[in-house]
């Protein structure tokens, strides 16, 4: 099994802002590339999540693929995991593009060496959102809590995505995301429990649900209902603050140490759920990376066991351990 000294812990992307063709100095996308990844490797990391905010992965050709893997290897970080966002499979109008990019996603992290892929079922922000401080303090999209139609659409989307990844050897993993069909803990479950295959889990990303400024689940609760099905997780945290008299809640990014989320609880839970796959870690807010890296230190030096011991029985299939797939 994964000890503190192996488990691979990989630094989001997402503190190193949004795709697009060239920097603003005119170099090209593989100089960016390089450039980047020798900042997340200054950091100390040896893993990097392909956050696809940075790079649209399902849109590179063949060459951009093979420059990018060369970029990884230059560099001497490897990419364990790919994380694609806000494009849901169920969007009225655009889901089956999105539907299409997911394919090409999965495609390219096989090129790219990726053994596991997460999906989510969040929109793109909207206005309103993109004007906040913090983007989580105003509603977004709600997906229909009552349409079978709309449920079974996601379900047979993702198990057609679940079939591609198996044929390939990659995993998919499914984001926790407010007022998503994953978004709650039961209904993350049920989801994937409706789609049926053990290459499909999820990725608790209880940091999205616990910022929110509205009452919510405990966390503890909804940790005990996912952790089974855990294949990909990203950890954040947030202090929260509630006075429920009054109607105010207040959430604010924090150390994984210092929010509302007891990592330690949670990580000891995850084991006991058979989890052995890739840690994520992501913050919102000041230099992002270095508190991604100060995370990733709070995990090896203090949470993660030293030593083998005895694993629960995961509901799905795991990255690395018993069921390595690649």
């Amino acid at each position: 099994m994964l000890t503190a000294d192996d488990w691979p812990i990989a630094a989001s992307l997402l503190p190193l802002g949004d795709a697009h063709p060239r920097d603003p100095d005119g170099a090209g996308t593989a100089a960016r590339w390089r450039r980047d990844l020798e900042t997340v490797r200054d950091a100390g990391f040896d893993h990097v999540d392909l956050t696809d905010s940075w790079t649209r992965y399902g849109d590179l050709s063949a060459g951009e693929l093979t420059d990018l893997r060369g970029a990884l290897t230059e560099i001497g970080v490897t990419a364990p995991s790919l994380s694609a966002i806000r494009r849901s499979i169920i969007d009225e109008v655009d889901g089956a593009d999105h539907l299409a990019y997911a394919h090409r996603t999965i495609d390219a992290a096989v090129e790219l060496g990726v053994g596991v892929v997460s999906f989510g079922l969040h929109r793109a922000l909207t206005a309103e959102q993109r004007e906040q401080l913090w983007f989580w303090t105003v509603p977004g999209h709600r997906d229909p809590v009552d349409d079978p139609d709309i449920w079974q659409l996601a379900v047979t989307r993702f198990r057609e995505l679940g079939r591609h990844a198996a044929e390939v050897g990659v995993l998919l993993s499914l984001e926790m995301y407010e007022h998503t069909y994953l978004g709650t803990g039961s209904s993350a479950v049920r989801l994937v429990e409706d789609i049926g295959l053990d290459v499909v889990g999820l990725n608790p990303d209880i940091g999205n649900i616990v910022r929110l400024h509205e009452p919510i689940e405990d966390w503890r609760e909804i940790a005990a209902m996912t952790l089974p099905y855990t294949n990909f997780w990203h950890v954040k945290n947030y202090t929260r603050d509630e006075d429920l008299a009054a109607g105010i809640i207040t959430t604010v990014p924090s150390y994984l140490e210092s929010g509302v989320i007891d990592y330690r609880s949670a990580l000891a839970m995850a084991l006991d759920a058979g989890f052995q796959g890739v840690i994520c870690t992501e913050h919102y807010g000041g230099d992002g990376l270095s508190m991604s890296a100060a995370n990733r230190d709070y995990l090896r030096t203090r949470i993660l066991p030293r030593r083998p011991r005895e694993l629960g029985t995961s509901r799905v299939r795991q990255q690395f351990g018993g069921e390595t797939l690649r």
